[in-house]
């Protein structure tokens, strides 16, 4: 494992390795007045992987998505997203990064929209035939526990719902790039462990490709194929999952001995 703190530099791209990349950020650095946000952050995401990144609040994790999202400028280097790249000092409406989608803990819906109707806005916007709008809209609604709540406006959801709507508005569009910050956050244990697991079949169906950002140590090793440690701006790559659940620095361990414990004193 490389020291905390080493940026981790992509080797030289095949051309195999080039048709596979969704997303490549090189030197990217943040600075808001005399604070460093972000520094020298380098990473590769390939078509279908999910790359979670966890770490302690203040970190930088939320600001990555926004920089690599094309929400902020970064003060250098590079993102590049697919077929599209954007030079950190672009216009970010210039730059071809409008293909992610972020998606936080704030659902953000149309509040004068039914629900279907918000789940079904992206694909309205790219002229989907209403044939195949319907399905995708009516499969993901069931999926994500909405089914009999199509009708419904925002005002008339639960907190929980809302963010249903939200995560199922982003995931039927299929962006190139899923930016997911916390989304499930928010959502109690039964319908949080719903969405993971609804996470994991859409992605064994459908391609996939996001950066999920995460507290929860069990969220991590259940929607991540790969595994990143934000601290103090610097991005920590794992070459494993196994790399990922041994430092000390995640905390796995830390809870299995907690529960041995826990059952330990029944």
């Amino acid at each position: 494992m490389k020291p905390e703190g080493s940026p981790n530099v992509a080797p030289a791209k095949s051309s195999e390795q080039a048709v596979s990349e969704q997303l490549r950020v090189q030197g990217l650095t943040v600075q808001f007045g005399t604070a460093t946000i972000l520094r020298n952050v380098e990473l590769v995401v390939r078509a279908g992987e999910t790359l979670v990144v966890c770490g302690p609040s203040g970190c930088g994790k939320s600001t990555l998505l926004k920089a690599v999202g094309g929400m902020l400028t970064p003060s250098s280097g590079r993102v590049e997203l697919s077929s599209g790249s954007a030079e950190a000092s672009s216009n970010s409406a210039d730059s071809g990064i409008n293909t992610a989608l972020y998606l936080d803990q704030e659902p953000l819906l149309f509040e004068h929209l039914t629900v279907l109707e918000n789940v079904a806005f992206a694909l309205r916007m790219k002229r989907v035939p209403e044939a195949a709008l319907t399905t995708r809209v009516e499969s993901v609604l069931e999926a994500t526990g909405l089914k009999d709540q199509g009708r419904k406006l925002p005002h008339q959801l639960s907190g929980g719902q809302k963010q249903r709507v939200a995560f199922a508005r982003a995931v039927v569009a299929r962006p190139r790039l899923l930016l997911l910050d916390e989304p499930f956050s928010a959502l109690d244990a039964q319908t949080r462990q719903q969405l993971q697991t609804f996470y994991c079949q859409l992605r064994s169906i459908s391609p996939l490709t996001a950066i999920f950002v995460t507290h929860d140590v069990r969220e991590a090793l259940t929607v991540g194929t790969h595994f990143a440690r934000m601290n103090e701006g610097f991005l920590q790559i794992y070459a494993s999952r196994q790399e990922f659940i041994t430092d000390p620095a995640i905390g796995v361990q830390q809870e299995v001995q907690f529960w041995k414990d826990a059952v330990a004193g029944m």
